[in-house]
């Protein structure tokens, strides 16, 4: 992998978009490499998955601009293809996923970071889906994921009006989770995703399946799926150790994943 590097810190692995020089653009070269990246986390062992840009500048700036220059009609909607296949791979991995965002998140930026499962921003970091003065729409999933995060009317006039927001606005809309120094940003990422690891990874799991597939279920069908997800938990040697360390007033709990 020339472009994405992966690092496994103990029960979290780090994906660090490192094309700094192009303030990691994707390309398809780049895609590519996020999706052998992603092949090489170990889903029975890391248990939450940070994703980054390497340098201070950019998270990710956008798709190349000078790849999609000279796309035919069916050239670009493969091209979109790629990237939503990839990115809907992360929205569904199993474990969590944190987008530690430094500097830009423009276009394809910004839409990565909407496929993990929260963000924390830097704050100098930049958002924003300037397609349309490009004279294109966002193909990323732009148009799905940010309306499903912000609300239609900001996610509307966000990608009408090509606009870029600062890290501050951000937060006020509640597309990011939390905004810290930039010196900060990946101390604060990685303490998140270790509290997250040392929790049950079978029940962190399942709670991120109820929360995405119950979004697209009426509220019936929703807690039906609630229900059997909770169910499945019991029996399960991470239960039993959760109830019986609460039980016995025990801080130290030995959860692995069964």
């Amino acid at each position: 992998m020339s472009f994405v590097t992966y690092e496994c810190k103990g029960a979290y692995g780090i994906i660090t978009m490192n094309r700094p020089e192009a303030l990691n653009a994707l390309d398809s070269s780049v895609l590519d490499d996020l999706s052998s990246a992603l092949d090489e986390v170990d889903l029975d062992t890391v248990r939450c998955l940070i994703i980054t840009g390497a340098g201070e500048k950019s998270f990710v700036a956008g798709a190349d601009i000078k790849e999609m220059a000279g796309l035919s009609k069916a050239e670009g909607a493969a091209f979109g293809k790629k990237g939503n296949d990839i990115f809907r791979r992360i929205e569904t991995l199993p474990i969590p996923v944190i987008a530690a965002v430094n500097g830009f998140a423009l276009g394809g930026g910004c839409e990565l970071s909407m496929s993990c499962d929260f963000r924390i921003c830097s704050d100098n970091a930049v958002f924003g889906q300037p397609e349309v003065g490009l004279g294109i729409t966002p193909g990323f999933g732009g148009t799905q994921r940010l309306a499903r995060l912000i609300g239609m009317g900001y996610a509307k006039q966000m990608i009408y009006t090509a606009r870029n927001i600062k890290a501050d606005e951000a937060l006020r809309i509640g597309l990011v989770n939390q905004v810290v120094p930039q010196a900060d940003l990946m101390a604060t990422a990685e303490k998140l995703a270790a509290g997250i690891a040392k929790n049950a990874p079978i029940a962190v799991r399942q709670c991120k399946k109820a929360i995405n597939e119950g979004l697209d279920l009426d509220m019936d069908k929703a807690i039906e799926l609630e229900e059997t997800l909770f169910g499945e938990c019991f029996e399960t040697h991470d239960q039993v150790e959760g109830m019986t360390a609460f039980m016995e007033k025990r801080k130290e709990k030995n959860f692995t994943n069964n």
